[in-house]
């Protein structure tokens, strides 16, 4: 991992599959904590963002042992990082992990070509013709109807994609990105503490099983801490479109395993909103592809 050079195509392959399968896991395990009600949201994000940060240091120090993480800067990343979980567990109180984890990465490429938009880019046709199809996707999948998700889990689970959109964006120009994140997840916690603090005051259902715990356990130190040290080891093998478009496939994923480990039903809305979506931004970054052929 110390290595400069890029990491064979077929080990980025294999780190890159790793990777999705961890991201669609932070669905699956915040869909199962919350559906058995094993933990309350406030809870669940606030075990998951300490568990990331202390899974983070350790990769931190064993990776790059002179980083420096307890470090003052810029709030602003771990603001997003926050925003990003909370209303993701929030969300997970009545959305399905397929629905959710579309919903989420549909934002988040949507977020993320708004921002270039309003930097000045200039989308080819075929990028706007790719992001008018995600967009109806969206209004699909939340147009009012028998299987329509529910509205403010809907909302939410946007706000944590465009939360997210906007994370990503502030890490643009890291030069030490795990230790980076490392500092964001140690600096979201006290954040998330107060939510849950605020949570308890207002006289919410406050609760933590054993079984919740380590679920959001698992989430923070494996599917978030350890996914993003993979994720960045593989980023070396990928161009930045190809890192944009395998993301596609963790809605997939995360739908298959809610049914497989949560008894969700994939519905006709769900798949023709999926292929609506995903083809879309597939699409929009084929066509941001396309205009810079010599990028990677």
């Amino acid at each position: 991992m110390h290595s400069t050079d890029p990491p064979s195509p077929r080990r980025t392959i294999a780190l890159t599959a790793v990777t999705m399968v961890a991201f669609a896991s932070n669905s699956i395990l915040c869909r199962l904590a919350l559906q058995a009600r094993a933990i309350d949201p406030a809870s669940f994000t606030l075990v998951r963002i300490l568990a990331g940060a202390i899974a983070l240091l350790v990769i931190v120090r064993v990776v790059s042992p002179t980083a420096r993480v307890f470090t003052p800067g810029r709030w602003a990343g771990a603001a997003f990082l926050f925003l990003y979980a909370a209303a993701f567990s929030f969300a997970y109180t009545s959305l399905s992990a397929g629905t959710g984890a579309l919903i989420l990465f549909g934002c988040v490429q949507a977020a993320m070509l708004a921002v270039a938009l309003r930097s000045g880019e200039r989308p080819r046709p075929l990028e706007w013709i790719g992001l008018a199809i995600a967009v109806a996707g969206l209004v699909y999948l939340v147009a009012p109807g028998l299987q329509a998700p529910a509205p403010v889990g809907c909302a939410l689970m946007a706000i944590a994609g465009v939360a997210w959109g906007f994370y990503s964006l502030t890490g643009r120009g890291s030069t030490n990105p795990l230790a980076d994140t490392s500092r964001n997840f140690l600096r979201a916690a006290p954040l998330a503490l107060a939510v849950a603090l605020l949570a308890r005051v207002a006289g919410a259902d406050v609760r933590a099983t054993r079984e919740g715990v380590l679920l959001a356990i698992a989430s923070g130190a494996l599917s978030s801490g350890l996914g993003y040290a993979i994720w960045y080891a593989a980023l070396r093998g990928l161009s930045a479109t190809r890192a944009a478009t395998v993301q596609l496939s963790v809605p997939v994923f995360a739908a298959l395993g809610g049914v497989s480990f949560l008894s969700e039903t994939i519905t006709l809305r769900l798949v023709l909103s999926a292929i609506l979506i995903l083809g879309g931004v597939g699409t929009a970054l084929a066509g941001r592809s396309s205009a810079r052929p010599a990028a990677r």
